[in-house]
């Protein structure tokens, strides 16, 4: 029985499909964007969110709310000047 590791579990079929395509592209970002009709930048940056997405997930250090707060600036329902905003403020308050 083989168990997938928990951070696959929680990306969205998108960020699966994705991978799948990178994958099967040998890595190659210039076939990425061509295949999905965007700009190489485009692609690097999805690629880029995708491994926070990862590493967010992966962090066990890191408390609770921190993580929350980079979650929702990886799903773009906070910008990322916000989030560092309030993990400063929350890191300068529990000091």
């Amino acid at each position: 029985m083989k168990i997938m590791p928990s951070w696959l579990e929680e990306l969205e079929d998108e960020d699966l499909t994705f991978i799948r395509n990178f994958v099967l592209s040998s890595g190659s970002l210039k076939e990425m964007a061509s295949q999905y009709g965007v700009t190489y930048p485009t692609v690097r940056l999805r690629l880029d969110r995708l491994i926070e997405k990862i590493k967010v997930h992966e962090e066990t250090d890191a408390e609770p709310y921190v993580k929350l707060i980079k979650k929702l600036a990886l799903d773009d329902r906070l910008d990322f000047e916000t989030a560092k905003l309030l993990i400063s403020a929350y890191k300068k308050e529990r000091k």
